[in-house]
């Protein structure tokens, strides 16, 4: 509870099920297990760390990936953009751990576009203490495009916008996180 404001709301669906339906490839992790909490190392409570992650299985055809991260249960009409890493070439299949912290962590011509904090970086899981998990939804995305011609300026939604008339495939990994 933040300033007494109860935050009791309803479980929003996974964004991506709102979205057109596309195949699925694999996105794993060496620091993540999908369903599971978050280690507090890629909270901003912790290290603010972005996580390892890995993907394979991508269709022919794939000119590109996008990397974002999104909580859709932040108490806002439109969740939160957490990181948002556009143009990751096809030869990239695999982020390390720290790798959002800055664009000079990237592959190539990757860059990191405005995350909902306002920063070009990774933006750990930061639920208000004291409401329920929040689901944090890693998704790679492959594009059938090699730039979206996005502007490092541009915002998250943006992005996603664009990358959906593009995305061929998707990939996906949901952690959890609660502030007690």
């Amino acid at each position: 509870m933040m300033g007494g404001m109860e935050l009791t709301r309803p479980v929003p669906p996974d964004p991506y099920s709102l979205l057109p339906q596309v195949p699925s490839f694999t996105l794993t992790s060496t620091d993540l297990t999908d369903g599971a909490p978050l280690d507090p190392q890629f909270s901003q409570a912790g290290d603010n760390a972005s996580p390892h992650l890995a993907w394979s299985g991508f269709p022919e055809g794939t000119q590109s990936f996008l990397l974002n991260v999104f909580d859709p249960d932040a108490p806002t009409p439109a969740g939160w953009w957490h990181w948002t890493v556009v143009d990751l070439p096809t030869d990239v299949t695999e982020l390390e751990l720290g790798d959002g912290s800055s664009d000079l962590m990237l592959p190539g011509a990757a860059f990191h576009v405005r995350n909902d904090g306002g920063e070009y970086d990774y933006s750990g899981a930061a639920p208000p203490r004291g409401d329920r998990a929040h689901r944090y939804v890693f998704a790679v995305h492959a594009l059938d495009v090699d730039t979206l011609d996005a502007d490092p300026d541009d915002g998250a939604t943006l992005v996603a916008f664009k990358a959906v008339f593009h995305t061929i495939a998707r990939a996906t990994l949901t952690a959890t996180f609660q502030l007690s």
